[in-house]
């Protein structure tokens, strides 16, 4: 068992495709993939304000929209006209108009009127530069609604009061929500292209179907799960940390169980995925196809409700979904292995299975004497 264990690693190394694939990808998904998601914070975005009342007021909520963090001012212009030119010359992304009269007007417990403008060329950015000064004006409306009270009489206080706050995506940002899931799909694809590519090139050669004692099977199976286990462990334990990414939410023994698990799974569908392909190539193709179906399947993208019964039917077949509703609900969301007992018999289920038509596979004979631990080193292509 130990010598076939030893002889992937070696086949692994031989073969640059495959150590590529194994152990290169993860590598590159940790840095590459989040990357396109690095600025979809809005920040800074450039601001300028007419203040055509210029009260104390006025300079108050001028001070506390150049305080968010969606946005910047830039520029105090003298009119409406200066900061529609600002707009079109793509200086300026959003736009402040303080009328004459606003200070007057909180002052004697009437409304002030702001008018805001943003650049349809740049939605996004204008969009949350607005939503950010407007959260200012919410503030500053309060705080003269608290003044004017206090000064009428006592304040009543509100009847009601929303504290909203994100409970799972902090940052409430895309990658944030995404690629904790992602990660579990790349150790799924990155072992079965990166194992199935050393089986095909192995029967390329030998010129009929592999076979291999129990022991070594065991060898195989093993090294196929502790590559996953590694990369698991890579993405949930370095990479969410590196990114800033919710990390840690259940206790570490649950995350480690629940990967396992996973892992156990996906060593199975590996391994019997791999004794079906007679070419090198072939492995590539497949997993070019299924990816993103595997992620959509997955339920991460689109709720599970308003999915078809016999599509969720359909994804209960790969690891990839019960895996991730497991460890993503274990390590971003904080629940416990009770409260996944569902994906939890699903991943056993599926271990089980694939495990078992990967070992007939494997150790059949089929005409074929037992493939010696020697030739495993033939596993790998081109080096």
């Amino acid at each position: 068992m130990w010598a076939a264990f030893r002889a992937v690693f070696a086949a692994i190394f031989a073969d640059r495709a495959a150590a590529l694939l194994l152990l290169g990808a993860p590598l590159l998904y940790a840095v590459l993939y989040p990357s396109a998601y690095a600025g979809e914070i809005v920040e800074d975005v450039p601001v300028v304000v007419v203040d055509m009342d210029r009260t104390a007021a006025s300079r108050d909520l001028i001070i506390r929209a150049g305080a968010t963090q969606q946005s910047r001012i830039v520029a105090s212009l003298a009119s409406p006209a200066e900061a529609e030119r600002w707009l079109a010359s793509d200086r300026a992304s959003a736009a402040i108009l303080i009328p004459e009269g606003y200070g007057r007007a909180i002052a004697q417990g009437r409304s002030g009127q702001i008018v805001l403008t943003g650049s349809g060329a740049h939605l996004l950015r204008s969009s949350s530069a607005l939503g950010g000064i407007g959260a200012a004006l919410g503030s500053t409306a309060r705080e003269a609604a608290f003044e004017q009270a206090r000064a009428a009489g006592p304040a009543a206080p509100p009847a009601m009061q929303l504290v909203t706050r994100p409970l799972f995506n902090t940052r409430e940002g895309y990658g944030a929500a995404v690629f904790p899931g992602v990660a579990f799909v790349i150790v799924h694809q990155s072992l079965l292209l990166g194992l199935a590519l050393l089986a095909g090139t192995a029967r390329e050669r030998l010129g009929a179907p592999l076979s291999v004692t129990p022991a070594q099977f065991a060898g195989l199976g093993l090294a196929a799960a502790m590559i996953a286990m590694v990369q698991v462990c890579w993405f949930a334990g370095f990479v969410f940390w590196w990114q800033d990414y919710p990390r840690g939410a259940a206790p570490l023994w649950q995350v480690l169980a629940g990967g396992m698990l996973f892992v156990a799974a996906t060593a199975a569908l590996v391994l019997l995925l791999a004794s079906l392909f007679r070419t090198r190539e072939r492995p590539l193709q497949l997993g070019l196809g299924i990816s993103l179906p595997l992620f959509f399947l997955s339920g991460l993208t689109w709720p599970a409700a308003a999915t078809p019964a016999p599509v969720l039917w359909l994804a209960r077949l790969f690891p990839t979904t019960p895996g991730l509703e497991l460890m993503v609900g274990l390590n971003q969301m904080g629940g416990s292995l009770a409260d996944y007992a569902a994906a939890l018999f699903n991943l056993a289920v599926l271990a089980a299975v694939f495990g078992a038509l990967a070992f007939w596979r494997w150790t059949s004979p089929r005409g074929l004497p037992a493939l010696p631990v020697r030739a495993a080193r033939d596993l790998s292509g081109s080096a």
